[in-house]
């Protein structure tokens, strides 16, 4: 991350000794919370909309590193579990359309861009979602960010670029790749009951799922087990716990499987 005036001057000037230019990633970074799915975004000094998390890939890393260190100094957390969804490449795409503030940068680093810098050209972005919990995650804005938040996603602000349509092929990548890799682990507390990972399952899809057929589906498959602890919420009221079996649950994130 860069964090001092100098490696940011050295961004603008020469950023193309380290950094590959014209390829970018753009991380959508989603939260599960009290039954609520929401996605972290973050205010720019300079483009002045919100915008997901995304940089530059440096010639060093692939494109999967980048995707983990971009998320990982935005969310603040790290192992978490992402996927490649979606490259994006139309004419035009990264054109701030006057959201972007010269004058504002310049007061800021004191670099004004030229027409013909390594920054200016047309970039293609290569899209990656992940998964966090919010509890755990601790938003971190960078140098020439003034906020970085959460929101849900029903109620997203106006977004910068291209990043409304970056964000609806997330959701739609994530709701179909959920039923081939079990995400629910670092989402959901360690012991949990059926309604919870039904509730949850429900939240990340969009649909309402079968109350009974669901849970089922996921205990034959042996990715959940039942435990000897019900939680005590009054008589007549008390729901078994389940958890995540360990194994299972990381050989189905490796080979995948089949919830629907």
């Amino acid at each position: 991350m860069m964090e001092t005036l100098q490696e940011i001057q050295d961004f603008f000037h020469k950023g193309y000794v380290d950094y590959r230019p014209n390829l970018t990633v753009d991380c959508a970074i989603f939260g599960y919370h009290d039954g609520e799915l929401q996605l972290l975004l973050v205010k720019n000094k300079i483009i002045t909309a919100w915008c997901l998390p995304g940089g530059f890939v440096r010639k060093d890393e692939s494109l999967d590193q980048a995707a983990t260190r971009i998320t990982a100094e935005r969310a603040g957390i790290g192992n978490l579990f992402f996927k490649q969804f979606k490259a994006f490449g139309d004419p035009g795409r990264n054109e701030p359309r006057g959201a972007f503030d010269p004058e504002k940068l310049f007061e800021l680093v004191h670099v004004r861009l030229e027409e013909d810098t390594w920054l200016t050209g047309e970039t293609v972005s290569v899209g990656y979602y992940a998964i966090t919990d919010i509890v755990n995650a601790k938003p971190t804005a960078d140098f020439l960010s003034s906020e970085c938040a959460w929101f849900s996603v029903d109620k997203l602000p106006p977004l910068g670029f291209d990043h409304d349509e970056i964000v609806r092929e997330a959701l739609f990548a994530i709701r179909m790749h959920m039923y081939h890799f079990p995400i629910g682990k670092n989402l959901l507390q360690q012991k949990f009951t059926l309604k919870e990972i039904k509730q949850f399952y429900e939240v990340m899809s969009g649909k309402t799922l079968n109350a009974s057929n669901f849970p089922n589906k996921l205990i034959s498959l042996g990715l959940i087990v039942k435990l000897d602890e019900k939680r005590n919420i009054g008589a007549h009221r008390s729901p078994t716990y389940y958890k995540f079996d360990e194994e299972t649950y990381e050989q189905a994130l490796k080979e995948g499987l089949v919830l629907a």
